[in-house]
């Protein structure tokens, strides 16, 4: 019963008192619709307009449900705005104050009115991309499953002969009108999310002010920068996206489809089926669409990629009321492949309307700020800061001795252009593209570089089973006798008899694929041995067979061996041991009694809680008759058990003990059995919990799940809504998580991680399209090579950012000092630009982009974000910034007696430079590109100051060659004593150590030294 109008009111003033804000959907109740913060109202649901609602919508809900869509993307557009427009006033007060009173409003509101454009534009770029999302999806409530097939085909206006060509077009063009184009990022929308960032804003303010103030080149060269950065990453990412869509489109799905005037089924694009369509279908084919099974033969499903589970699934045409998913075995789900048998269904559900599509939804993809965007805002917060704080002590400076505010505020607005690092977004970009590269070639292709950075941060695997640990294929691994199993590559002559019997019993496969996949296992495993079907008995010869049916639970042939006519069984242990009544004993052949029997029945209880798929083998001799018929199956001899298992990928065991080593935790999370989750996380070593399944994660709350989860080592028996909501749980306690999948069933989670990674070729499109990583090897190795690479960016970034940081903090100081000192900024806004250009651009970029040399990857697997961008990275900033500008004062003192103050200001320049190029190669070691861009960077800067034009335009002065000496002399000599300072700094924060800290905290200034600093 729905609650009354006073009643509906209560609750929501009781939620907004409660701090809420409250939004109400309903159809009339006008007066609950005002106490709303925000009322949607729904038309045509009832008599009347609801008009006490804000917004009103259609009675579908589909636009209540893109108003709520909304919200996110306007609050995140609503601070950017706020961002410009303090920007904005911040520089129309700057042109307002300075030059003469008339104009100046004029001025000001140049810069406002751009600001409001900017803000305004940006608003609506978001509004078009909101509205190119395609409608929310309904869900499906139509139980296809439960109703006969006669009922299905009419419902659907359709027959068993399946649609005709018009009519599927037609369809299939009214589908395509009614999802709409999906919202896909173009190179401009890329464009504008990079340039998404807190400096953006301040760089573009100053490169106006610039302009206004007869700057433009000035302007042009920030522009530059910050297209350069917006436009490579942009590059990086449609590239990206461009091999995702070849990989799959590669996996696109094939069928086969019925039409009424062909009389063989149609070959199609399983993206071209609509409603209605009727498929056939036989073993090996992948499931394209949802389906209602019409017919179908011995047909087994393995739905794996959509539940976890791992045993094939029988499907039969008959209704059913089942409600789980995968209890429903009149239909077919797409992504599951058929492993045996064939069958025809009629596709009720494509594209979103699929089980996979409504699974992909459950969880939108989210991002948190990661340990690079956390340090370099915090960075970004301190520089931002000191630039504008050195420009307005500049200008005081000026102000006093008797200097306008025009003229004041020209050096001042260049020295905080100039100091604002506009590289330090490049820097961090750069180093995430130059990885993102790095492991393209090592067979991991990352769809966004900005993904690399919570990669490194990862402390949670969770790793799904089926085909991802293990290989997603089915092998024989134990044998035994009935009491005791051994493994396949230490038989006994007695357990090898039972191997033989099993392969005597097997399908006759002539010489192709046997469908089933257990068979397929026996198969290998006899091959392995290098056994034959004649093994202990002779020349055998194939006579009858009766085919595995699941109502039968058994395969039995009938064979031909020198001594008379054999009969050999394999099945269900349930079904055919009671069909036995001998069995063979270390002393012979003797009664199958209970004793026997129980005896049995413990070794298959055994073996099935160790994760094991068992099978019974059974013979007798048979009489001369040559037919097979089930009443023939008894009296049989029992021979032994085999044990059949999916193994774990000879890798895994191996990369999951460098994971662990690394401080990542790893829990195995699978719809499979828990016995067979259990097993495989003891062989992997990574049994230090308990194993917990779905059901029971659903009785825990919400609020004590994180606590809970800490104790749990194995999920089992996982559904992806609960997958997701460990996922959830884990980021919520402030792990960093990475998923693993690559079925349909782990996309939620997949998208819901921190990072989701789709493993191997297997990986289904839905998963590869969630996926923030995608292995295309194969090898679990891939990940634990992915996370060292991604942790070795760091190090590299952190002697980016601390020449980088460094370098601009110390022309900050070298600026403000020589300027007290003089009267005058002894750089102009060119000069300090192109210092920037010479330090920041390739030198700082070329640190970023190297790959750390001299360490193992088990060393990087040790590196973390506070260890490289933590205190070290703040040391090293400051030794750097203080000897920069020590070297350029130094210089600049020097230089004032022996020549003009042009010279003299040249001179502390290339003493600036020098400084910090010198810096950057002790930093990169011998690392070419470093030492390249370094040696490139100094002619650029030797030419620019000899060229007399050149120099003039720059505003510096040729020099003579004692001006070369002092400045690069100067330059030389406080590189080493920053080199120097670092490695004792580095010595004495080993010494300071305690042995027993975290491997993200130990270590790092003996990283510092060792790394070329």
């Amino acid at each position: 019963m729905l609650p009354g109008d006073g009643e509906l009111r209560a609750s929501l003033r009781k939620l907004q008192r409660e701090g809420y804000g409250v939004a109400l959907i309903c159809d009339r109740r006008p007066s609950a619709l005002a106490v709303a913060d925000v009322g949607i109202g729904l038309l045509g649901r009832s008599p009347g307009t609801p008009w006490a609602a804000h917004f009103l919508c259609g009675p579908d809900l589909a636009g209540a449900c893109r108003l709520l869509d909304a919200v996110e993307a306007a609050r995140t557009t609503s601070r950017r705005s706020a961002r410009i427009s303090s920007v904005g006033s911040a520089a129309a007060l700057l042109l307002a104050a300075a030059g003469p009173g008339f104009g100046s409003s004029a001025r000001a509101a140049m810069a406002v009115h751009a600001a409001m454009a900017f803000a305004m534009a940006d608003g609506a770029w978001a509004a078009m991309t909101l509205a190119r999302r395609p409608d929310p999806v309904p869900e499906q409530r139509t139980p296809w499953h439960a109703w006969p097939a006669e009922a299905v085909l009419s419902s659907l206006d359709s027959s068993a002969s399946g649609l005709a060509r018009e009519e599927a077009a037609r369809r299939r063009a009214a589908g395509e009108e009614e999802r709409g184009e999906p919202a896909s990022p173009g190179f401009g929308r890329i464009l504008l999310e990079e340039l998404d960032n807190p400096l953006t804003p301040a760089l573009a303010a100053g490169a106006g002010i610039s302009a206004v103030l007869g700057s433009a080149v000035d302007a042009a060269l920030i522009a530059a920068v910050l297209g350069v950065n917006a436009s490579m990453s942009g590059v990086q990412r449609l590239g990206v996206d461009r091999a995702l869509r070849r990989l799959v489109d590669l996996s696109a799905v094939r069928t086969r489809v019925r039409r009424p005037d062909a009389d063989t089924p149609v070959p199609v694009s399983g993206d071209e089926l609509v409603p209605g369509d009727v498929i056939a279908l036989t073993a090996g084919d992948a499931v394209p669409a949802d389906c209602r099974l019409l017919a179908a033969e011995d047909l087994e499903v393995d739905e794996s990629s959509l539940t976890g589970e791992s045993q094939l699934v029988a499907k039969s045409p008959a209704p059913s009321t089942a409600g789980a998913v995968a209890d429903r075995y009149s239909m077919l789900y797409q992504g599951t492949v058929v492993a045996v048998g064939e069958g025809i269904a009629v596709v009720v559900a494509t594209g979103d309307r699929t089980e996979i599509g409504r699974t992909t939804r459950l969880a939108p993809e989210q991002r948190r700020p990661g340990g690079v965007q956390t340090h370099l805002r915090r960075l970004t917060d301190v520089t931002l800061p000191l630039s504008l704080g050195a420009g307005v002590v500049l200008m005081v400076a000026q102000l006093l001795r008797g200097r306008t505010l025009g003229q004041a505020l020209g050096p001042a607005v260049a020295l905080t252009v100039g100091a604002v690092p506009e590289g330090l977004p490049f820097v961090a970009t750069a180093a995430q593209l130059a990885t993102a590269r790095r492991l393209s070639a090592r067979g991991a292709l990352v769809r966004d570089p900005t993904t690399i950075e919570p990669l490194g941060r990862v402390d949670v695997l969770c790793f799904d089973k089926t085909g991802t640990l293990t290989e997603g294929r089915l092998r024989l691994r134990q044998v035994s006798d009935g009491v005791t199993a051994r493994p396949l590559d230490d038989l006994t002559p007695r357990t090898r008899e039972v191997v033989a019997a099993a392969l005597r019993a097997n399908p006759d496969h002539n010489g192709g694929r046997l469908p089933h996949p257990t068979d397929r296992a026996i198969m290998r495993g006899a091959e392995q041995l290098e056994m034959a079907p004649t093994e202990g008995v002779g020349e055998w010869e194939r006579v009858d067979e009766l085919p595995f049916e699941p109502s039968r639970g058994y395969h039995a042939v009938l064979g031909q061996a020198p001594e008379g006519q054999l009969l050999s069984v394999k099945g269900a242990p349930e079904i055919l041991l009671d069909r036995c009544s001998r069995w063979t004993t270390d002393d012979g052949t003797a009664d199958f009694d209970d004793a026997a029997r129980a005896a049995v029945h413990e070794e298959v209880d055994r073996l099935a809680r160790t994760g094991y798929r068992v099978l019974a083998v059974a013979e007798r001799p048979a009489s001369d008759r040559a037919d097979l018929t089930e009443s023939r199956i008894r009296d049989l001899r029992f021979v032994g058990l085999l044990g059949i298992a999916d193994p774990i990928r000879p890798t895994a065991a191996d990369a999951v003990v460098r994971l662990s080593a690394a401080g990542a935790q790893v829990i195995v999370i699978t719809g499979d059995h828990p016995s067979t989750a259990e097993a495989v996380a003891a062989e992997l070593g990574v049994l230090d919990g308990r194993v917990a399944t779905g059901a029971e994660l659903d009785e825990i709350a919400d609020d004590r799940l994180a606590e809970e989860i800490a104790g749990i080592a194995v999920f089992a028996r996982m559904s992806p809504e609960q997958k997701a909501r460990v996922v959830r749980a884990l980021r919520g306690a402030g792990r960093v998580v990475a998923v693993t999948g690559d079925g349909a069933n782990d996309v939620p989670a997949i998208r819901l991680a921190d990072v989701g990674i789709a493993l191997g070729e297997r990986a289904t499109p839905a998963a590869r399209e969630a996926a923030d990583v995608v292995v295309t090897d194969n090898r679990i190795e891939t990940i634990a090579d992915a996370i060292a690479e991604s942790r070795a960016m760091w190090r590299s970034t952190r002697n980016a950012l601390a020449v980088l940081l460094g370098g601009n903090l110390g022309e900050v100081a070298f600026t403000v000092g020589a300027g007290l000192l003089s009267g005058r900024s002894p750089l102009n806004v060119r000069q300090l630009l192109l210092v920037n250009l010479l330090t920041d651009m390739l030198p700082a970029i070329a640190l970023a982009i190297r790959s750390p040399e001299g360490a193992t990857q088990e060393e990087l697997l040790q590196e973390g974000p506070e260890r490289s961008l933590g205190a070290v990275l703040g040391r090293d900033i400051a030794v750097r910034a203080a000897t920069t500008a020590a070297a350029a004062q130094t210089a600049w003192l020097l230089a004032r007696p022996l020549g003009t103050r042009g010279q003299t200001d040249t001179t502390g320049l290339v003493a600036l430079v020098g400084t910090q190029l010198a810096q950057t190669v002790a930093a990169g070691g011998r690392d070419p590109l470093v030492v390249g861009a370094g040696l490139v960077s100094l002619a650029v800067l030797a030419f620019v100051v000899q060229t007399p034009g050149v120099s003039h335009f720059f505003g510096c002065r040729p020099l003579a060659p004692h001006g070369w000496a002092v400045a690069l002399g100067t330059a030389v000599a406080f590189a080493l004593v920053a080199a120097v300072l670092t490695r004792r700094l580095g010595v004495q924060n080993i010494a300071d150590r305690s042995p027993g800290r975290h491997s993200d905290d130990s270590h790092t200034a003996a990283q510092a030294a060792t790394n070329g600093v």
